[in-house]
């Protein structure tokens, strides 16, 4: 229980009631953790759920007391959450019906930034956001139309995972445009990320098959990404040369086509579904109606159903010119928002700061793509971020991307079918590793050809002087992919410390000595490739 203690203090401590529209009592939180099966993947894990998703017991408000509903059951996203082990800490607050990138449009108050309570939270999964950032839940679902589930991640530090349209169930929640809304998950590393979209998820999709080699990642021409915040400018091209120096290739892409599609998520007709999810409610004339919300609901209401027909069919060409000019790229790099406002400038422009926050992100949906945003340094001291958008369901491939900026690389020793141009050097690839030395191991190996398909030999350490020196190379990737690699990894071989010649070590690949008492010693040779360059013209004579 010592988890859930420490939350409710940081929770008491924070004085910040503005991040939280219902919070459950904590002794009910305690005894719903005590009585978790502590073998499940997600056992005692502390879940904050956006005031529009349903859970059960809880009002769903979207943001709206008078709107309120008593659920009976959770939303299905929650209910897999909670089957893996999650427990829900409470419902949170949000920018009205998820109308809002600010997290400023709510009767319960505007949600403070984590970092510099002068400053906006972002929106509409304000709430959902900030209980990560300080600690108050280990993850949270927000939602995400126009770019809810990233913008607040950017501005509070912490990674917003936004699936492909339809890979999460949106059964359950209030809907802000139903064609377009999606379920997110906040989490304060990619890791944690993935594992709770990995059980939110109400199916398996595969993205289409990737070449293998270097990430390919599009970043705007010059001059394309418009008017920044003093500082935004040089954070995001550090993060393009991170990239770049993890071994991603970069490429100019033009920006045009996603930022016209993005001014017409509110400019134009694609507005009026917002008024057919809660438009007759707010007809009604509430008085605890957001004014900014309630304006931009009711004037969606005469929108001309022409309007519609010709947007659709704008967009659509807009969609075409956007995925012609990504092209095989695996990712889009772009600043997640141009700048990070106070609540003073929400207050004295609502309309033009929120815009302006929805530059990058809201023609993701429009367009069915995938993003991940994640923090890349900060900006005055404030957080910064940066998203990367890919094509429909290859999230997996945008988050092993975006640990290159999250993760430091790691090295491994390779010495047999994983070297450059060998039949399993593909899977070093696509987990993103780039070659960075040819080299030796130090004179401490021997090497035996083991008969596996497809062959690949077995580096064994021997400490009686009888060592040889062996080809190796030295490879980069990001620790995920690592730790992808380890996992998959057949016996006998493993992952330990190899020695080099200079005198360093990196964890590479060996095999457990018992494996190789029948298989030939090719050490000989100094390497496997010169020893299939053997086998071949023995099979060529």
């Amino acid at each position: 229980m010592h988890h859930v203690r420490t939350v409710y203090d940081r929770i008491s401590a924070a004085g910040r009631p503005e991040i939280w529209i219902h919070l459950r009592p904590r002794d009910e939180v305690e005894a719903e953790v005590a009585a978790v099966d502590p073998g499940l993947p997600l056992a005692g894990r502390l879940l904050a759920v956006k005031g529009n998703i349903d859970v059960a017991g809880l009002p769903t408000t979207a943001g709206c007391p008078s709107y309120a509903r008593l659920p009976d059951r959770d939303a299905p996203v929650v209910a897999r959450l909670r089957a893996a082990g999650a427990v829900v800490v409470g419902t949170t607050n949000m920018d009205q019906f998820a109308t809002g990138l600010v997290g400023t449009r709510s009767p319960y108050g505007a949600v403070r930034n984590a970092v510099d309570p002068d400053r906006i939270s972002g929106g509409s999964s304000s709430g959902s956001a900030v209980a990560v950032a300080l600690g108050m839940a280990d993850f949270a679902l927000g939602t995400d139309t126009a770019g809810s589930g990233r913008v607040p991640a950017a501005l509070n530090g912490i990674v917003g995972l936004k699936p492909t349209y339809g890979t999460v169930s949106t059964e359950g929640v209030v809907p802000a445009c139903a064609s377009l809304d999606c379920v997110t998950v906040f989490a304060r590393t990619l890791a944690e990320a993935e594992t709770a979209l990995a059980h939110m998820t109400t199916g398996v999709s595969h993205p289409p098959e990737r070449i293998p080699g270097p990430w390919r990642v599009a970043v705007p021409g010059p001059g394309q990404l418009g008017e920044l915040d003093s500082g935004v400018g040089d954070a995001y091209e550090d993060a393009a040369a991170r990239l770049a120096a993890g071994g991603a290739r970069l490429r100019p892409l033009d920006l045009t086509p996603f930022t016209e599609a993005a001014a017409m998520l509110y400019e134009g007709a694609f507005v009026a579904e917002r008024y057919t999810a809660v438009g007759e409610f707010v007809d009604e004339g509430h008085p605890d109606l957001d004014p900014t919300v309630a304006a931009i609901i009711s004037g969606a209401r005469d929108v001309a159903a022409h309007r519609v027909y010709a947007d659709r069919a704008r967009l659509a060409s807009l969609r075409t010119r956007a995925l012609d000019t990504l092209g095989d790229a695996d990712a889009l790099l772009l600043p997640t928002a141009p700048g990070h406002p106070t609540l003073a400038e929400v207050a004295a422009d609502p309309l033009g700061t929120n815009a302006r926050m929805g530059r990058f992100t809201n023609s993701t949906n429009l367009f069915g793509l995938a993003a991940v945003a994640v923090p890349s340094g900060t900006v005055r001291g404030l957080p910064f971020g940066v998203m990367l958008i890919g094509p429909a369901h290859t999230e997996s491939r945008l988050t092993r991307i975006a640990a290159l900026l999250t993760d430091p690389p790691v090295r491994l020793a390779v010495v047999g079918a994983h070297l450059a141009g060998q039949p399993l050097n593909p899977q070093l690839l696509a987990l993103g590793a780039r070659q960075v030395a040819t080299t030796t191991t130090a004179p401490s190996y021997r090497l035996h050809a083991l008969s596996t398909d497809p062959p690949k030999p077995g580096l064994v350490r021997v400490t009686d002087g009888s060592g040889a020196r062996i080809e190796a190379e030295v490879w980069e990737l990001p620790a995920a992919g690592l730790g992808a690699l380890v996992a998959s990894l057949p016996r006998p071989m493993a992952i330990g410390r190899v020695a080099l010649a200079d005198g360093t070590s990196a964890p590479g690949f060996l095999c457990e000595p018992e494996a190789v008492g029948d298989a030939r010693d090719i050490t000989g040779y100094g390497g496997w490739r010169a020893y299939r360059a053997s086998v071949g013209r023995e099979r060529d004579s």
